[in-house]
């Protein structure tokens, strides 16, 4: 298969905003695919490389060589290409990377110079998510959807299964069942203002749910099977070796077989949860820190599969196989009172929030739904946007991604940047913005457009990490533009003394 057919596709995903459309247009073209090109059509249909790295960003794509006249580059072809860059390591990698980089642009023609930076750069956004391509891939096979999504929460990933389907229906995708030892996509959690309304959501007419208590560690799956334990993280990377605590106390459980899903979590000496980025990095020094698994559920537990059964079968069997100093604290009740007391105690003890659990609910693994539902405190800071970069795919001929900034730490003129961000924004605030920065443009650089800083935007976010990348030595976690204030000049932008404050831990 040509690139170019496949860019045209994505152009046209991008195009419509009909869900009917997307889906009718990804389907056709995988209806045309070949067997040995299924897997990398899907991912790069989802907007990502099958490559987990490539070493190849917006700084070796600011410069790119004249487009080609013709299309000649291959859907196959241009996954090799990638694979290859992504081996590139090593004095002359570099260089060697740049030519390859040179060369692989030289055959594309305009518009797939345009994808392939996008795709290269994660910033394909034609408004094809992994759900849609899920549609797809049934519409295409003739299957039903509900069988897609099983077999791909199963799989792992929509990549994974996409080839059976096509090739055999129904019956290829019934070969993916839950495996201890092969990773599944997790369950997910929606959201809520406070405790009251998930409650509501999670236990309708006055059910019975379990509140959780919401660590900021990292989302762990651990699989056991005799002496055999696999550790991964909420995208599958496999972290065994990294976490040999965690591994320890898996095999420190009275049973053989089971995959468990939990959070590991740095925990200091006096018992209270250091920063998610000592636990992300491992490279806590703290004395007395360790690294601890917390478990919250059960999908199977010595040769029976327990992800179909409702929550409060899959509770007892946790509290059957897991100590409580390595279950997530937890509060059964139907009192918002009772759960809201819980809620407070969890902040004040240095966690997030808490998750409340519908107990009726089966384990729908890589869904985001009612049944469970995180509360957390809304932070939100006033900060001063400095430079954005240009969007590409839906967001093409668009100013997109805004650089943060944050008066200096003793309230002067001085800006100091916390990070980039592009999410919150709707269409009309994308049209807005692109006007407002390029009236305030100062120069360019590549994509990005440097811009007099005068606007403040009002940004959420769900917690301040250290980091050596920015100059304020903290960034943002899960940034995202709540409005654009008018009514304030950059002199009322909060400071870097504000934003250290909300650093998780000491």
């Amino acid at each position: 298969m040509l690139l170019l057919d496949l860019v045209t596709t994505s152009a046209a995903v991008a195009a419509t905003r009909s869900r009917k459309a997307k889906v009718a247009a990804i389907a056709e073209l995988l209806a045309r695919t070949q067997d040995d090109e299924v897997e990398t059509v899907v991912s790069y249909l989802g907007g990502k490389l099958r490559q987990r790295r490539t070493g190849v960003g917006w700084r070796s794509l600011t410069s790119l060589p004249d487009p080609a006249a013709e299309p000649s580059l291959t859907v196959l072809g241009v996954h090799d290409a990638f694979e290859s860059l992504s081996g590139l390591s090593g004095p002359g990698s570099a260089t060697a990377r740049a030519a390859a980089v040179a060369e692989l642009f030289s055959r594309a023609t305009e518009p797939e110079q345009a994808w392939l930076r996008g795709i290269a750069t994660g910033e394909v956004r034609q408004g094809a998510l992994d759900a849609l391509v899920q549609e797809a891939v049934a519409l295409a096979a003739d299957v039903p959807l509900t069988s897609v999504r099983r077999a791909a929460m199963l799989a792992g990933s929509t990549v994974a299964v996409a080839g059976a389907a096509l090739r055999e229906g129904e019956a290829g995708l019934a070969t993916f069942v839950l495996e201890v030892g092969r990773p599944v996509l997790p369950m997910l959690a929606s959201s809520a203002t406070d405790v009251a309304a998930a409650m509501e959501k999670a236990g309708p007419d006055g059910a019975p749910v379990a509140v959780d208590t919401k660590l900021d560690g990292i989302r762990v799956q651990v699989h056991r099977d005799g002496d055999e334990v696999l550790v991964v993280t909420r995208s599958l990377d496999d972290i065994t070796e990294r976490l040999p605590e965690v591994v320890a106390v898996a095999r420190r459980l009275p049973a053989q077989r089971f995959v468990l899903d939990g959070e590991a979590l740095t925990v200091g000496g006096d018992g209270r949860p250091r920063p998610f980025q000592e636990t992300a990095s491992r490279t806590a020094q703290s004395a007395g820190a360790r690294v601890t698994p917390f478990f919250f559920d059960v999908l199977h537990l010595d040769g029976e599969d327990l992800m179909d059964r409702p929550g409060s079968t899959r509770a007892t069997a946790l509290a059957r196989l897991v100590p409580p100093e390595h279950r997530v604290p937890r509060v059964e009740t139907t009192s918002v009172e009772e759960a809201e007391a819980f809620a407070s105690a969890q902040l004040a003890a240095g966690h997030e929030g808490v998750v409340v659990k519908s107990l009726l609910a089966s384990y729908d693994a890589g869904r985001r739904g009612a049944a469970w539902v995180k509360v957390k405190p809304v932070h939100t800071l006033d900060l001063v946007v400095l430079a954005v970069e240009w969007g590409s795919g839906r967001r093409s001929g668009k100013l997109s991604n805004i650089h943060l900034g944050a008066r200096s730490a003793d309230g002067g003129d001085e800006l100091v940047m916390l990070g980039k961000t592009f999410k919150g924004m709707t269409d009309e605030v994308l049209a807005w913005q692109t006007e407002r920065f390029l009236d305030l443009e100062t120069h360019r650089e590549g994509h990005t457009v440097f811009v007099r800083p005068e606007q403040v935007v009002e940004i959420a976010f769900d917690g301040v990490q250290r980091s050596t990348r920015y100059p304020g030595g903290v960034a943002l976690r899960f940034a995202r533009v709540v409005r654009y204030r008018e009514d304030k000049g950059p002199e009322a932008a909060d400071t870097l003394e504000t934003v250290r404050a909300h650093l998780a831990g000491p």
